[in-house]
């Protein structure tokens, strides 16, 4: 059978309150410009509200002004949504406790994830949010799946528990060597200091 070839994330669509709820969240705290606005074309009471989520991708809200925000944690059962990984800049990264505190918004505090940062924390509706920062730039070519998959494979055979950066910058360097040729005979210098 053939496949349904993904080629990545079109949208997410999340069931919110208020209309304004989701622009102060979205917008104005995590800082997706509100983008569009139409009719929910399958339930007309409803409104669909638009983010930029940094990518050109869409995080989409179905807002009904009848709701108001009842602030628990989304259910986390089998087949429902566990949390929204938004990639943030470093210099960000490092100011998003201070940023969260300002707001009030309790938050985990900084995560070590061996080749990521992460900082998780719910939005007023109480979907769990993380915001994630890799520690790695992959080298021209490549993207953060190809550093990972490689960094994986190195992780297995050396038999680590879990990537450490050990790892990252060893694939990054296999990465480049495997797709850069040298006029050299040998990578390895001839008298190292």
């Amino acid at each position: 059978m053939r496949k349904l070839q993904s080629q990545g994330v079109h949208h997410m669509t999340l069931v919110g309150a208020g209309r304004q709820t989701s622009i102060d969240f979205w917008e104005g705290v995590l800082g997706m410009p509100f983008i569009f606005e139409q009719p929910n074309l399958d339930k007309a009471s409803e409104s669909h509200l638009y983010f930029d989520p940094g990518d050109g991708r869409l995080i989409t809200v179905f807002t009904d002004e009848s709701r108001t925000p009842v602030k628990r944690r989304t259910p986390t059962d089998i087949g429902c949504v566990h949390h929204i990984a938004f990639s943030v800049s470093r210099v960000t990264f490092l100011q998003a406790v201070a940023r969260l505190d300002e707001r009030g918004i309790k938050h985990s505090g900084v995560k070590d994830r061996g080749f990521m940062d992460s900082i998780y924390f719910e939005d007023p509706l109480g979907l769990l949010i993380e915001l994630a920062s890799y520690r790695f730039e992959p080298p021209a070519g490549f993207t953060h799946a190809d550093v990972l998959m490689e960094a994986h494979r190195i992780r297995v055979a050396r038999g680590d528990y879990n990537i450490a950066e050990l790892h990252l910058a060893d694939a990054i360097q296999a990465l480049v060597e495997r797709s850069r040729e040298t006029l050299s005979e040998s990578r390895t210098p001839k008298n190292p200091y």
